[in-house]
């Protein structure tokens, strides 16, 4: 299961986009309102089809679920599981009352142990 960035040809991205050329592949799971297990499962079925590192992204409210993946995992999974990076920032997003909003976001790279 990799996922895709695919770009529309008028400038959005789509996983089910049909006809467009995918730019780019990583081992990446984005984190967002599914229950906690089902990211742990999608990170532990990238390290079973060969990945040696992947990184859990989320913002906003699934940060915490994103941090409780990578301690899922590494407590009862992988028991020596490497953070080898983790980055935070924010995105400034346009509201749809025209506003704009602050959305924090976070970057956590895991490994296999070597």
């Amino acid at each position: 299961m990799l996922y895709f960035a695919v770009k529309h040809k008028k400038g959005g991205h789509s996983p089910h986009a049909k006809n467009e050329v995918a730019t780019m592949a990583e081992s990446v799971v984005l984190v967002g309102r599914k229950p906690v297990m089902n990211y742990v499962v999608a990170a532990l079925t990238f390290f079973n089809a060969g990945a040696k590192e992947i990184t859990i992204k989320a913002r906003g409210r699934a940060i915490s679920k994103a941090v409780d993946t990578v301690e899922l995992m590494r407590r009862a999974f992988i028991k020596d599981l490497q953070i080898k990076d983790i980055r935070i920032g924010t995105e400034r997003l346009q509201a749809a009352d025209g506003r704009t909003v602050n959305v924090s976001t976070i970057e956590i790279d895991v490994a296999m142990p070597e």
